[in-house]
């Protein structure tokens, strides 16, 4: 009794220190007592106290990439913090898919957001609610509580703000498609990805009930997914997987009656990937007997057929019996969001816009990150009067190739897609850039010759994709802009500003992409990394686990995650209903 009183004590204390010193008590046990140098600094009574009324109030809304990574980030004490969303939790969403399966569990990659935003210098409230309504003309948030017990009988409530950060990512498109609300399974959250795993028991075990017949079982086992981006294919071979490795195992009977066929409108699978990871995904899926059906268009699901139309066939129209459907197939925007953008006039736009800044069109103190939002991304052609009046700084109508050249680099900080052209042409700086359209380097450029050499820069802008990736480096931009925000409002360390006086007061966003993974089933994974760099195979795999350990946002997930992966090679996946 008093060893277990000894050991919750430990494990009490253990809990309480915070994730640092937590890994030197855990390197110190285990290097068997070796000397270790570690400062830990609780608090100080020289800590900067900033008075609460000086201080702005922060909304949140989202809980999501952006809003984690602006949070942990975010160190500026001037601030107070108020995070709202539905979830109290931080999600890993990319491995989803693996939580329908049993690879994973689905509280091995959730971590509670009061466990990841406390703060010493930041002082943070969470409410559980959904945002129903912004009022940005009297800087309000309406919500709404998502608790069924509200113990004061208010459900709904406002929130003020100085500076509202909206972050609630979106919703699935449907594309308004009959049927699929009802009857398709979604994979955008926890919930949808438990519910999904309990589907694939239940066909499995109606399937296997006496007085089945042959051809209903046929349909129970025939599990079809809509899309076939990354979320799709993932699935897909995750599935394939379980099924192969585990359940046709616990099923003998009926394990030849399965069949997966995954349904892309497109000409190809993955084809946001290098053309050799798609060639080699499709090979595969086909070598496995996953059905990949291109060019099939979904127009209408039923409780249980899927009608397709099929674009290489003239249009013909497909029924497809199935006992299960899940649909990816992009995103969609919430409808709030699309309230606040009918209020702001973007009522005709697939999402919120915002500038380089993350600032949403019109408003200094509202941002917008994740999926939620776009942004976009300026012109040169729009400012070339501009950039050529503050380039001309004699006011002589004509610009020297000195002159040009010393706003080149304020011109490709504001505009990224100049330097993106260049990049891709191969320039290496401006002379070559004129000497593309002929323009003589020697003699004094006017408008119209430096209208030619920028105009095909803008061919090169892009719009960023909806992934954890661009969310999660929105975040820590923002709370990086935050916490020097005093600092840099006297020493701006942003472009020109062409159509103003002085710099901008930050550099803008600038997405720097890290290179995407494509997991292929039967350990093996597709990785097209910066550089033309493309890997197949069980090498990518391994490295596809150890990026993913590292990117959860805890050591507690890390190592739940870590031990799931390992369950899974020993005792393989669980198939349990619960």
């Amino acid at each position: 009794m008093t060893n277990f009183t000894i050991l919750n004590r430990f494990s009490t204390a253990f809990r309480d220190y915070n994730s640092h010193l937590k890994l030197v008590l855990i390197c110190t046990t285990v290097s068997g007592g070796g000397v270790l140098g570690y400062n830990a600094v609780v608090g100080s009574s020289e800590d900067a106290v900033v008075a609460a009324t000086d201080k702005k109030k922060v909304v949140v809304l989202g809980t999501g990439w952006a809003a984690t990574n602006f949070m942990k980030n975010l160190n500026n004490p001037k601030y107070d913090v108020q995070v709202v969303s539905p979830r109290n939790y931080f999600a890993f969403t990319p491995l989803l898919p693996s939580v329908t399966c049993g690879t994973v569990e689905a509280r091995s990659i959730v971590e509670p957001v009061r466990n990841i935003f406390p703060k010493k210098n930041v002082q943070v409230q969470f409410s559980e609610a959904e945002c129903i309504k912004i009022d940005a003309e009297n800087k309000k948030v309406y919500c709404r509580s998502i608790s069924k017990n509200n113990l004061n009988g208010k459900e709904e409530f406002a929130v003020d703000y100085d500076i509202l950060i909206i972050s609630v990512g979106a919703n699935v498109n449907t594309f308004n498609t009959p049927g699929v609300v009802e009857n398709c399974h979604f994979l955008k959250e926890v919930e949808d990805a438990e519910k999904i795993r309990r589907t694939v028991i239940d066909c499995f075990e109606r399937a296997s009930l006496p007085d089945i017949s042959e051809e209903e079982r046929k349909r129970i086992l025939h599990f079809a997914i809509v899309g076939g981006g990354p979320t799709g294919v993932e699935f897909a071979a995750a599935l394939h997987d379980f099924v192969n490795g585990d359940l046709v195992k616990l099923y003998p009977g009926i394990k030849d009656l399965v069949k997966i066929t995954l349904l892309e409108a497109g000409n190809h699978i993955l084809s946001m990937f290098d053309k050799r990871i798609t060639a080699f995904a499709e090979d595969k899926f086909q070598r496995e007997g996953i059905d990949v059906k291109t060019g099939s268009m979904v127009v209408k699901v039923t409780d249980k057929e899927i009608c397709t139309k099929e674009l290489k066939n003239g249009g013909q129209i497909t029924s497809i019996p199935y006992g299960m459907a899940v649909w990816s197939t992009g995103i969609g925007t919430r409808p709030f969001i699309k309230d606040f953008m009918a209020q702001i006039g973007q009522g005709n736009k697939r999402a919120l816009l915002t500038d380089e800044w993350l600032r949403v069109e019109g408003f200094n103190d509202v941002y917008a990150l994740g999926d939620c939002a776009t942004i976009n991304q300026r012109k040169v052609m729009e400012d070339i009067a501009a950039i050529f009046k503050k380039a001309d700084k004699n006011n002589s109508g004509t610009l020297t190739v000195k002159e040009f050249q010393e706003v080149m680099n304020d011109i490709c900080e504001r505009y990224p897609q100049v330097e993106l052209y260049l990049k891709n042409k191969q320039m290496s700086n401006i002379a070559d850039l004129l000497n593309e359209d002929n323009i003589d380097v020697k003699k004094q450029l006017n408008i119209e010759e430096l209208k030619t050499a920028l105009s095909k820069v803008d061919s090169q802008m892009k719009f960023l994709p909806a992934t954890a990736q661009v969310a999660s480096q929105q975040g820590t931009y923002l709370a990086k802009c935050f916490n020097r925000m005093e600092d840099c409002e006297e020493n701006p360390e942003g472009p020109l500003r062409f159509r103003g006086e002085g710099r901008h007061r930050f550099k803008p966003f600038r997405y720097k992409h890290l290179g995407q993974f494509a997991p292929l089933g039967g350990e093996k994974t597709a990785a097209q990394l910066p550089g033309d760099w493309v890997s197949i195979g069980h090498s990518s795999q391994w490295l596809w686990y150890s990026v993913y350990a590292s990117k959860q946002v805890s050591w507690r997930t890390r190592a739940l995650v870590v031990t799931d992966w390992t369950r899974r090679f020993v005792f393989g996946r669980d198939s349990s209903r619960i």
